[in-house]
């Protein structure tokens, strides 16, 4: 991301608000992922899709690519410091969506619910 605007809550929106991209750091809180994890999690992206969040998020060194030199090659995706450090604002997010949701008459269900990141 080429940041051409000095408004931190413009950058913040940048880098988390590709349509998957705060799904796909929720997921790598947990740990480690392979591709064919997170298209298991994410069913609804599309692989191209998924490929260039993966992409975007890496060029913004939110998340770190791994690729093992075996065969079939092995990759895993992780999330760096800086990703990490965006865990207690995708909380925040979810609370705000919940509460949100509650009062306007309808019950939030999605797998976020009940459970908090891992940031280790």
């Amino acid at each position: 991301m080429e940041v051409t605007e000095t408004c931190p809550v413009s950058t913040t929106l940048e880098l988390i608000g590709g349509k998957y991209k705060a799904l796909i750091l929720w997921h790598l809180s947990a740990g480690k992922l392979r591709f064919s994890e997170l298209r298991r999690f994410i069913s609804s992206a599309t692989p191209k899709m998924l490929t260039q969040q993966l992409r975007e998020l890496e060029s913004d060194q939110l998340v770190h690519r791994e690729v093992y030199p075996v065969i079939p090659p092995k990759v895993e995706y992780s999330l760096t410091e800086t990703g990490k450090s965006l865990m207690p604002v995708l909380v925040a997010i979810r609370d705000w969506g919940t509460d949100y949701l509650q009062k306007h008459d309808q019950e939030p269900n999605c797998f976020m619910m009940g459970t908090e990141p891992i940031t280790r």
